[in-house]
Order: structure tokens, then sequence, then C-alpha cells
């Protein structure tokens, strides 16, 4: 990676943590709920720029500009949400989960 590609990420990153803070407070706590999930999920596209996160932060703003609450937004089960959102995700758990199982299979 070179240095301008982490100058640029860094970039990125500020402007979507802008984007976060001007989100009423309610959508901001349940946004950094869901990303403190994602985190410890997992999720390997998180590695890959702020989409996902960006993704949500877009859906949280619209939801605002509606006057919804985060939760007509998410629904009451938010981390239920959250597994919906990368359902479809590889995350590292099933990355570190194949290489035990090649490592098994090689023995």
């Amino acid at each position: 990676m070179k240095i301008r590609d982490i100058i640029e990420g860094k970039k990125e990153w500020r402007v979507h943590v802008a984007r976060v803070k001007a989100l009423p407070q309610d959508y901001q706590i349940v946004y950094k709920e869901m990303q403190k999930y994602f985190f410890k999920v997992g999720p390997v596209e998180l590695t890959e720029g702020t989409g996902l996160l960006s993704g949500i932060v877009d859906l949280f703003e619209e939801g605002a500009a509606m006057g919804k609450g985060v939760l007509e937004v998410t629904g009451r089960d938010v981390a239920a949400f959250c597994d919906e959102l990368i359902q479809d995700s590889k995350t590292y758990a099933d990355i570190y989960q194949q290489s035990i199982d090649h490592k098994s299979n090689k023995k």
C-alpha cells in the first residue's frame, strides 16, 4: 500500500466520521453499536474502504430526513439487521475456519 493510499483512506474516514456526527443522537448511538458489532464479527469488506459503513450512513441519513426514529429504520433487533446486511459476506472467522480445514485435510 502506498502512502498516498493511506492518506486518501484517512481523508475518506474523516469525511465518514463527520457524516456520522451530523446524524441525530439516537442514530449515532445505534451506528456506533453496529460498528462495534461489525468489527467483532469481522466481515472482510470492512477492510475495503468505508463501503458497508457508508451505506449504513446513507440509509440513516434518509431515515432521519424522513423524520423516522432509528429503530423504525433498523427494526427493534439491530443485531438481526446487521446479520442480514452481512449474510453473504465472508468474515475473518470463515477464512480462519477454511485455513484450519485445509491444514487438517493435509494431515
